[in-house]
């Protein structure tokens, strides 16, 4: 028995030692299972976009807050010249207007008085005429002498002078002679403001305006710029402005004046924007986004905005070499200015990337 049961021990110990070499070999004869890697589709390739890592100029860019205003140059304060009363208005705040189109019409005191002046002036010239005409007669047949000749000569002369100082008078203040005063535009523009109404009453000492006649064909852009970013903004810079009316047009131009003091209420200093404004389309007290734009003192690395991903609070861009070999590199955006974007990474000038469905090749990656 003691020997039967030693047999089956060996026998049983020899099972186990083939069966350790059995697995043994199948792990010494196994091929590893072949890591699956993603490659882009020739095709796909054709459709994409690719843009290169270069080297760039820093560009600076600041935002101000600003407003549409009258191009100071080209704008027309209309005073009355002479007291009276408004008899009719014949514009309106915003008609447009063209130069010599009547206003408004002054029932005036004072131009019925310039028309009294020169009814007598000219009367005064004539009767001085027929007076000179009688002593030169006269002289000739001796019966004047030569100084009542010059005397008659003189008077003349000052009546003709008070003559064209009346009509000088009256040119000035419109030429009406029958009372009314002529307000007219001095300029094609639009009727920007109005302080005029039907019946009012203008005395002489009068500071305010009737009429504001601005053309509109140039606008300014009056931006803030606080006291912290004044390093930023520079003469002739350029500048994007956008408005509430027109969200996605950009008006462009570039800093025009810089007015070198800060206003003692809100502690802001003014820079003007002077814009072409074809069709009308800005209007003066329209809000106004101003984005300013100037060249660094450095250069970084930039590239198209488009080969940006941000994904899980950090950006990243994918650089081609091959249709197989596409590495995920992190980067930092320092800025970006329309669609470049100014980077820091571990990149290189020349690296290719993908500028377009970076996004979709970026999830297939990771997958």
């Amino acid at each position: 028995m003691k020997l039967i049961k030693s047999y089956q021990l060996k026998f049983i110990a020899i099972i186990i030692s083939c069966a350790f070499i059995i697995q043994a070999c199948k792990k010494i004869n196994a091929t590893p299972e072949d890591n699956t890697k993603y490659v882009l589709a020739d095709s796909l390739v054709k459709t994409l976009k690719f843009d290169t890592i270069q080297n760039c100029q820093m560009t600076n860019t600041i935002t101000l807050s600003g407003k549409v205003s009258f191009n100071d140059d080209h704008v027309v304060k209309i005073y009355p010249l002479v007291s009276g009363i408004i008899k009719e208005i014949k514009v309106m705040l915003g008609d447009y207007v063209h130069k010599g189109q009547v206003l408004a019409i002054i029932k005036s005191s004072e131009m019925a008085g310039f028309g009294n002046d020169l009814v007598n002036a000219e009367s005064n010239l004539r009767v001085s005429k027929k007076n000179l005409e009688a002593t030169r007669d006269m002289f000739t047949s001796g019966l004047a002498s030569q100084k009542e000749l010059l005397s008659a000569e003189a008077s003349n002369e000052q009546a003709q002078s008070e003559l064209n100082r009346v009509k000088r008078v009256l040119h000035i203040n419109g030429g009406n002679s029958n009372g009314d005063y002529i307000v007219r535009s001095p300029i094609n523009g639009f009727v920007v403001e109005k302080f005029a109404t039907n019946d009012m009453s203008i005395r002489p000492d009068n500071s305010t305006n009737l009429f504001t006649i601005s053309d509109l064909k140039d606008v300014w852009i009056i931006a803030n710029v606080y006291e912290s970013n004044i390093s930023m903004v520079h003469l002739n810079d350029a500048v994007g402005v956008t408005t509430l009316s027109y969200p996605g047009k950009v008006f462009n131009g570039k800093v025009d004046k810089i007015m070198n003091v800060l206003d003692p209420t809100n502690k802001v200093m003014k820079v003007r924007i002077v814009l072409p404004n074809p069709g009308y389309v800005l209007k003066p007290e329209m809000f106004a986004n101003v984005k300013v734009t100037n060249e660094g003192n450095h250069d970084a690395l930039c590239v198209a905005s488009s080969s940006i991903i941000f994904d899980h609070s950090q950006n990243y861009i994918l650089v081609y070499h091959t249709n197989a070999d596409i590495k995920i590199v992190p980067v930092e955006v320092i800025n970006t200015i329309n669609d470049r974007s100014y980077i820091t990474g571990n990149l290189n000038v020349g690296d290719k990337t993908i500028a377009s469905q970076a996004i979709l090749i970026y999830n297939a990656l990771n997958n």
